[in-house]
């Protein structure tokens, strides 16, 4: 079945403003952009409430909006621990712990970091490792995009790819990370004006909050376990309940999330475009706010659209009898929730404001992923291994040429994210399989000392190809791991497989000298070069410690008040 978004000339008018402005933006950064420093990091300069807003809009793409709202119609309440468990605590850990040793290093990237704490050989695989993963993420958003313009003007996907990724790369292009953050900050507050009056129009259809926990009861399909997000066993893939909140507490909560926002240079790059050491530390303790209740206006919509519309109703009660095979003969799926309940629920006008605000989360998080993308392949890959010591002006084009690259690449890997119904599921399996051993390798170099540079690399490799192997034999079927259970499983065994393998290689080989590992190791860091001097006489709400204690017991109260 094709879905088709009624759009009127006011709806038109209203998307070809937002790309007007988004398009403005570029032209303005550009002017700010005369070295790579300010392409690829914005010149350091930024305040954390713009950095801490794009910090948030980065992600507040297909993950956050089209992955989040299919996981809210298919499990209901147990999608929020992607939010409550599975991000807030990590960011909080970022802000507090962990900025301090990326800005204070001065680094230009994640992969920068690691070269100096462990050597060129755990650099080369995390450059190569990030790079991919990049493109194929990309894919994802641009995917959604494209079929976003598909469906409001008809035109072949191939070319709402192509369209898509043009806009993206010119902008990107323009005005370099600069474009992007400010872009990001004006995508965060058009998502929120499209996705908040979604949710109170649709929740008004249904009948309130009442109406809509009444409907997911009784709707046969998942029912009261949708309602409560403790255990979570549909979602985790595990039957016992303990194994379900284990999977969720250390596959979700601690590997996946600790791994993806901690090393992720997508998120670290804004942070990295601070102004000041506190600023750097602020960015994500003040992106967990508004992540904290974004669920409400992400996931919210997806349990209502699974009740309310026919076909994806429809839909999941053959999915729950007959298997995915089955299903998609209703001609949608999961991930088509919130443009079905867009097309039912929203009048013309606010249909526009949607729209655009589909558009906005899609291109924030395409955006974000080219921006890392290029700094990585200039730097990480293209200075450090094939041309060094030219002039600055020569990087600044290559990061410009990896742009048009990533960019061109991105229409194929969007191909591949289209044969997934659930985008979740594909994310998670990467997120495995790069983040989880990333972040293994990571927090054992951070805080002991012995970790050598032999072990880096060959932590990361092995990690990584532990998850393909319980990744594949998930998907022949050897082992049977549910729902997203496999992404979880395959998660937690790339961890403990880096951490073992990683102990044992580095008491068999030779560490760093300690004299060069100030900066990188925890231990060997003078306490006052993890604070900036001046915090301390900073107002409680521009301090990093207080603010992220104040997340951490708001995490906690919404955890018991959806138990």
């Amino acid at each position: 079945m094709e879905i088709r978004l009624d759009a009127q000339l006011i709806d038109y008018l209203l998307i070809a403003l937002y790309f007007v402005f988004v398009l403005g933006v570029g032209w303005y950064a550009k002017r700010g952009v005369s070295n790579s420093i300010e392409f690829f990091l914005s010149g350091r300069s930024l305040p954390a409430w713009v950095t801490g807003l794009a910090f948030i809009s980065a992600n507040l793409g297909a993950v956050e909006v089209m992955g989040m709202s299919a996981n809210g119609a298919q499990y209901g309440y147990p999608t929020f621990h992607y939010f409550w468990i599975g991000a807030v605590p990590a960011m909080l850990f970022l802000g507090v712990v962990m900025m301090p040793f990326y800005y204070g290093s001065k680094v230009r990237s994640v992969p920068e970091f690691m070269r100096m704490r462990f050597g060129t050989g755990a650099h080369l695989v995390n450059s190569i490792s990030f790079a991919v993963a990049q493109l194929l993420i990309a894919g994802v958003n641009l995917y959604l995009l494209g079929t976003i313009v598909n469906r409001l003007l008809g035109w072949p996907l191939w070319v709402g790819l192509v369209v898509a990724a043009a806009i993206v790369l010119a902008y990107i292009t323009l005005g370099g990370l600069s474009a992007a953050i400010y872009n990001e900050v004006l995508q965060f507050f058009v998502i929120v004006a499209a996705l908040l009056p979604l949710t109170l129009i649709g929740l008004h259809k249904i009948g309130g909050w009442q109406g809509m926990l009444d409907r997911v009861r009784g709707d046969g399909v998942g029912g009261a376990e949708q309602l409560n997000a403790w255990p979570g066993t549909q979602l985790s893939g595990f039957e016992s309940p303990f194994f379900s909140v284990v999977g969720i507490v250390l596959g979700l909560g601690f590997v996946l999330s600790f791994g993806y926002w901690t090393t992720n240079f997508v998120e670290v790059q804004r942070a990295m475009a601070s102004k000041d050491l506190t600023s750097a530390r602020m960015t994500p303790i003040i992106g967990a706010f508004p992540k904290m209740f974004i669920p409400f206006i992400v996931i919210i919509p997806g349990m209502i659209a699974a009740v309310l519309v026919g076909e994806l109703a429809e839909y999941k009660r053959v999915y729950a009898a007959q298997g995915e095979a089955a299903a998609n003969a209703t001609g949608v799926t999961y991930n088509d929730s919130l443009l079905l309940l867009m097309r039912d629920v929203l009048p013309n006008g606010l249909l526009g404001v949607a729209i655009a605000g589909l558009l906005a989360a899609f291109m924030a998080g395409m955006a974000a992923n080219i921006s890392a993308f290029n700094t990585v392949v200039s730097y990480d890959l293209w200075q450090q291994y094939v041309r060094k010591d030219k002039p600055d002006g020569y990087y600044l084009k290559v990061g410009r040429w990896a742009t048009v690259a990533a960019s061109f690449i991105a229409i194929f890997t969007a191909l591949i994210a289209g044969n997934f119904s659930n985008l979740m599921d594909y994310l998670q399996t990467l997120f495995g399989f790069f983040n989880a051993p990333l972040f293994a390798t990571f927090l054992l170099g951070m805080f002991w000392k012995r970790a050598t540079p032999t072990a880096g690399w060959m932590g990361l490799v092995a990690g990584t190809l532990s998850a393909v192997f319980v990744f594949v034999l998930a998907e022949t079927g050897v082992i049977s791991l549910p729902g997203q259970g496999a992404a979880f499983v395959a998660a937690a065994t790339a961890f403990v497989v880096d951490i073992v393998l990683m102990v044992i290689v580095s008491l068999m080989t030779k560490p760093k000298p300690v004299a060069e590992l100030k900066g990188l190791v925890y231990s060997e860091t003078p306490r006052a070069d993890l604070v900036d001097p001046d915090e301390k006489d900073l107002p409680v709400w521009k301090r990093p410690v207080p603010m992220a204690g104040l997340a951490l017991v708001l995490i906690i109260i919404l955890n018991i008040a959806f138990a």
